[in-house]
């Protein structure tokens, strides 16, 4: 497979983008369950510092009953609630509360002393002095993690959320100061990260996988299409028209399917139309050369004798001559008009190139007695080539001409449109059948072949008349209905830019 191919570079963007993906998600989701469970340790930490808070105050409270109890007053009272408190931990640090988390009480005996630790209970944290000093000093609660890790570090490694460590300033009577050391070690927190980290990499790489084989499936199928559409290439070039791409699905490539369908259809069109014109051109040209060989043999022969034979010969040869220089003329006509040359941009009277027109016609069919109307006298202008523009409405009035019985009409009229001129050009002559309407214009298209041949047509004059129609930026139409007729509609601009 080569690396410039189509499927090396899908298979490339689509593993990128699965690892991206599904990278992103694991990481993501395992971030948002790490800071859950930084969350509930913090929220876990500060219910114990404020339930051993609440402990030590009760303590001392008991102990300053217990001291009035006594009988003890003043000074005697406050050092035997100090002492009470500061020699064993309470009752409920060292059972219940011990249970959660470590705690240690330091207590500054006079001003100017250093704190020292009263007491602790379970295993204690590294601990901060400059945030324990900053406790005492200030009154306010000051808080510490040691040994917290970055929330990335645990996607691969064991959790660690650090211990968190609460200083809390407490009261206590006969202490100068007292700060309450207050630890708690997310120990369940950081087991549930453990336990999720290998089944969300699983799961990441269950995934990632299936997004590659869907991808590659995905990445078979439209190659598969494309392999289609290369196939049906080779077989046209060769000349195999008969070849067609699956339509099926609502899809952008079964539309581009039908599109190439549709564009292979149009070429074995084309391809038959062309191969029965070359019949028929050849037929045509045929004919009326073995007709000239004969009679110039008959005039070798007899003709310096008979001398009618020999009028009659060379009418014939006369005859034929004319229609193979009438068949070499459309096909100059035809590749004429295809030339890549400027119009010329002129203002001229398209009545009076109507009314040339088919004076013209009359002329050469004055044995079919046609009824002719034209535009009237008044002046319609236009920009444009008016010799192409006669050129091809010749050619429509001849085609009228042709197929119209004797005494039939034949009418040209001309008629303004905003900034349009309409030109139609009418018959009452045979028709055009309502299926070969769509292929009028087509090169080489001839809707009836023996009537064609016997009025010499080849299928080239309408399309002629239709490309230099377009190019000079005008429209044509037309209708018919058989028996009755034919019009062909012309609609050019009133101004056309070079």
């Amino acid at each position: 497979m080569r690396f410039s191919s189509i499927r090396a570079r899908v298979a490339i963007v689509s593993t990128a983008f699965a690892l991206a993906l599904v990278g992103s998600v694991a990481v993501g989701t395992y971030v948002l369950v790490a800071n859950g469970m930084r969350s509930a340790a913090v929220e876990t930490a500060d219910r114990l510092a404020g339930a051993a808070e609440r402990a030590l105050v009760n303590a001392v409270r008991s102990a300053e009953a217990s001291a009035t109890h006594d009988g003890l007053t003043g000074t005697e009272a406050d050092e035997a609630v100090a002492a009470l408190i500061t020699g064993t931990p309470p009752t409920p640090f060292a059972e219940g509360l011990a249970y959660e988390g470590s705690f240690a009480l330091h207590v500054v005996d006079a001003p100017g002393d250093a704190p020292r630790r009263a007491w602790d209970v379970g295993d204690q944290a590294e601990t901060d002095a400059t945030m324990r000093a900053a406790a005492l000093r200030t009154g306010k609660t000051q808080r510490y993690v040691p040994g917290a890790q970055s929330l990335f570090t645990g996607l691969l490694i064991k959790a660690e959320l650090g211990w968190h460590t609460t200083h809390v300033p407490v009261r206590i009577p006969g202490i100068s100061a007292a700060v309450l050391d207050v630890s708690y070690a997310p120990h369940a927190q950081e087991a549930i990260l453990d336990a999720t980290r290998a089944p969300m990499l699983v799961l990441a790489a269950v995934a990632l996988v299936g997004s590659l084989l869907i991808a590659a499936g995905a990445t078979r199928w439209a190659m598969s299409l494309i392999e289609n559409l290369k196939h049906t290439a080779d077989s046209v070039d060769v000349g195999m028209l008969d070849i067609r791409l699956p339509e099926e699905g609502d899809n952008e490539v079964s539309d581009l399917a039908r599109s190439l369908n549709r564009l292979i259809d149009s070429l074995q069109r084309r391809n038959e139309v062309q191969a029965r014109f070359i019949a028929d051109a050849s037929h045509e040209l045929a004919t009326p050369v073995a007709g000239i060989r004969g009679y110039v043999n008959i005039l070798r022969a007899w003709g310096a004798e008979d001398l009618a034979l020999r009028e009659e010969a060379v009418g014939a040869i006369d005859r034929e001559s004319r229609r193979m220089a009438r068949l070499c003329s459309d096909l100059l006509s035809l590749i004429r008009s295809e030339e890549q040359v400027e119009y010329r941009q002129t203002r001229y009277d398209i009545n009076a190139v109507c009314r040339e027109v088919l004076a013209n016609a009359a002329t050469r069919y004055l044995e079919k007695a046609h009824e002719y109307t034209g535009p009237g006298e008044g002046v319609l202008w236009l920009h444009g080539d008016a010799d192409r523009i006669e050129e091809a409405l010749g050619i429509l009035v001849d085609n009228a001409c042709k197929y119209t019985p004797d005494g039939g009409r034949v009418s040209v009229t001309t008629r303004r449109s905003r900034d349009r001129i309409i030109i139609e050009v009418a018959d009452t002559g045979v028709g055009i059948p309502e299926a070969d309407l769509p292929n009028v214009f087509e090169r080489f298209y001839r809707s009836d072949l023996s009537r064609s041949q016997e009025t010499g047509g080849f299928g080239l004059g309408l399309a002629i008349a239709k490309h230099i129609i377009d190019v000079s930026g005008g429209t044509i139409k037309v209708r018919s209905a058989v028996g009755r007729g034919t019009t062909f509609e012309v609609v050019l601009p009133r101004q056309r830019g070079r």
